[in-house]
């Protein structure tokens, strides 16, 4: 059976440059999801990135699953807007851009999309060793998410999931969306990928 993972991208957050705040909508959402999530097998924890917008959803999540909370640097984004000083949207957008499409490309700031995709792999191997058949939920970011799922995944799976992944990646997994994988021997294998039918 393995370890059971529910990938959930952080809700809305506010505008704003840096570790910006989940929005009022954002809120709703995350309400949302952990009804949800609270109807699947017992989860034995949630694992949250350390950034304000997925610890906020976090807490919502475990407030109604009452599973217990800690937090994983690994699960933070590949890099985020604000990480360099004065750099304007535009050139944020430019430089996530030039890593999605050139996943060894390490910017000046954070990680290639590669070493994202390692980080978040390396973070669930370690889980699932430590919680085998256990249900875990990981509120993290969506660019990690495609980064990770790019890495592990075949090329002819993700494209049976969406046609056009490799080009919709960066619109792919949208706020709260959840993305099942399992983990069984030590190899992921991708059950969903960026659901929203529970937020319709």
């Amino acid at each position: 059976m393995g370890t059971n993972f529910y990938l959930v991208r952080h809700a809305n957050k506010q505008n704003g440059i840096g570790d910006v705040a989940i929005s009022s909508d954002g809120i709703l959402q995350a309400q949302v999801t952990a009804r949800h999530l609270s109807g699947l097998l017992p989860v034995k924890k949630i694992v949250s990135s350390p950034l304000k917008r997925a610890r906020e959803t976090a807490l919502i999540i475990a407030n109604k699953s009452n599973a217990a909370i800690s937090e994983d640097i690994r699960l933070r984004e590949r890099a985020n807007w604000g990480d360099i000083p004065g750099q304007t949207f535009e050139a944020f957008v430019q430089m996530w851009e030039r890593c999605t499409t050139d996943r060894d490309f390490i910017p000046p700031v954070g990680d290639s999309a590669r070493m994202a995709g390692e980080r978040l792999s390396t973070c669930l191997l370690e889980l699932a060793n430590e919680n085998p058949q256990d249900t875990i939920i990981i509120l993290t970011h969506g660019g990690l998410i495609t980064d990770f799922l790019v890495n592990v995944i075949s090329d002819e799976e993700l494209r049976r999931k969406n046609p056009n992944i490799i080009a919709e990646q960066s619109y792919l997994i949208k706020e709260c969306s959840i993305t099942k994988v399992r983990c069984e021997g030590g190899i992921f294998i991708l059950d969903d990928i960026g659901c929203v039918e529970h937020l319709l």
